[in-house]
C-alpha cells in the first residue's frame, strides 16, 4: 500500500472534554492511481483483497447526488477497480486510524461496472475482516440492504427493494446510537432497527464492495463522539488534583517500535502525536528523564505493570522557579507519577 496524504481531520473539542469531533476523508491530495495512507485492504471469503485507487471523475456539484447531473466537475474518488467474479467474494478497505462507537457516517458512491455485481457498502463497527455490520445498495438487485458477518457467515439480512440506478451518484448514510442502526439511502431512511445481540458496540469503519464491481466513492464524512481511553480520565482526574501543573501526557508503545505515542494529555488534539527518545528511554527501563526550557521543566518517569516492567512514559510538565534543581524537580513529580501509578497494573488499564 502507498502511503500518502489522504484525508482532512477537523475535531472540535474542549481541553480534558468529550465532544463531537468530525472527519472529512478527502481524496484530492492522493495522486492518482495510488491507494490512500492510513487504510488497509483486506478481503472477506475467497481470493485476493480488492485494488482500491483513487482517480478522477465527473462529479455533480450538489446534492440530491441522484438527481440530474448539473455543475459537473472533475474530482479525485476512491475507486474499488478489480474484478473478481467469485460470489464469496468482498473487498474491504478499512480505515485503521479510529475506532467508533455512535456516530453518524455519509458517503457518494456510483456503481460503475459489474457482470456478476454492482453493488457499493460501508462497513462499521469492524472488529476484523470476518466481524464487522455491513449495509450496501444494489444497482443489479435493485435491493438496499443491512446485515452483520460474524466470522465471515453472513447473518440476517434486512432492507427493501428500491432501484439504484447505475452510472450515477447517490448518497448512503449510516447512524448508529448504542444498539439503534438506521440507514438512508439518497436521504430516504430505508433501514431502522434495534440489534439486540449488540454484537459489535463499537469498531473501524471501511468502504465494501461484491465481487467484480467496480464502484466509486466520494464525499466521505463521519461525526463521533471520540472514544475517551481510560488513560484520559485519569489525566483528567490527576490535572484537577494538581491544578498548577501544567500538562500531563501518558505515551505508550504504538504497532511500530520506537514510536510511542500520546494517548492522554491535557489538550486531545495532540493525542496520537509521537513521542522522541526520552519517552523511547524510558519506557525501555532506561532510567528518568529530567528537561528544562523557557520556564518550564519536565519529568518523564515509567509506569509499571503488576510485574514491575515499563510498560507507558509519564511525562510531568511544571512551571520552573528560580533557584531550582533537578533534586526538586524529581521531588515534586514523584507523587504526581505515584497517584497515576496506583491506577495502572498493565497497558490495558491505559488503553483499553
Amino acid at each position: 500500500m502507498q502511503n500518502c496524504c489522504s484525508f482532512w481531520v477537523a475535531v472540535v473539542c474542549l481541553p480534558l472534554s468529550m465532544a463531537a469531533a468530525e472527519r472529512r476523508f478527502d481524496f484530492s491530495s492522493v495522486p492518482e492511481n495510488r491507494t490512500p495512507s492510513g487504510f488497509r485492504s483486506v478481503v472477506t471469503g475467497s481470493g485476493k483483497p480488492g485494488d482500491w485507487k483513487v482517480v478522477l471523475d465527473d462529479i455533480p456539484s450538489a446534492l440530491p447526488a441522484a438527481a440530474q447531473a448539473r455543475g459537473l466537475i472533475k474530482r479525485a474518488v476512491l475507486a474499488q477497480l478489480s474484478q473478481d467474479p467469485a460470489d464469496e467474494h468482498f473487498p474491504l478497505l478499512i480505515f485503521d486510524q479510529e475506532t467508533y462507537s455512535d456516530f453518524s457516517l455519509s458517503t457518494r458512491f456510483k456503481t460503475v461496472r459489474g457482470a456478476v455485481e454492482q453493488m457499493a457498502g460501508v462497513a462499521f463497527r469492524i472488529q476484523n475482516e470476518t466481524n464487522y455490520y455491513v449495509v450496501r445498495a444494489s444497482s443489479l438487485g435493485n435491493t438496499f440492504r443491512f446485515y452483520e458477518v460474524i466470522n465471515g457467515v453472513r447473518g440476517a439480512i434486512v432492507g427493501p427493494e428500491v432501484p439504484i440506478s447505475p452510472g450515477e451518484w447517490h448518497e448512503l448514510a449510516v447512524d448508529c446510537k448504542g444498539s439503534q442502526i438506521r440507514c438512508s439511502l439518497d436521504g430516504k431512511e430505508l433501514i431502522s432497527l434495534t440489534d439486540k445481540a449488540n454484537r459489535f458496540t463499537s469498531g473501524k469503519i471501511g468502504f465494501w464492495t461484491k465481487s467484480d464491481s467496480v464502484t466509486y466513492f466520494a464525499d466521505a464524512k463521519i461525526v463521533y463522539t471520540p472514544r475517551e481511553v481510560p488513560a484520559q480520565g485519569i489525566v483528567r482526574e490527576t490535572l484537577k488534583k494538581y491544578p498548577k501543573l501544567l500538562d500531563l501526557k501518558i505515551y505508550v508503545s504504538g504497532s511500530e517500535p520506537n514510536t510511542p505515542k500520546v494517548v492522554a494529555c491535557r489538550e486531545q488534539t495532540a493525542i496520537g502525536q509521537p513521542g522522541g527518545e526520552p519517552e523511547c528511554a524510558v519506557i525501555r527501563g532506561e532510567g528518568i528523564y529530567y528537561g528544562k526550557d523557557k520556564g518550564v521543566v519536565s519529568v518523564i518517569m515509567p509506569l509499571r505493570d503488576r510485574n514491575g516492567d515499563s510498560v507507558a512514559a509519564a511525562r510531568v510538565v511544571m512551571k520552573s522557579f528560580p533557584g531550582q534543581t533537578e533534586q526538586n524537580v524529581l521531588a515534586r513529580a514523584t507523587p504526581i507519577i505515584k497517584s497515576v501509578q496506583e491506577r495502572v497494573q498493565s497497558v490495558q488499564d491505559l488503553v483499553e
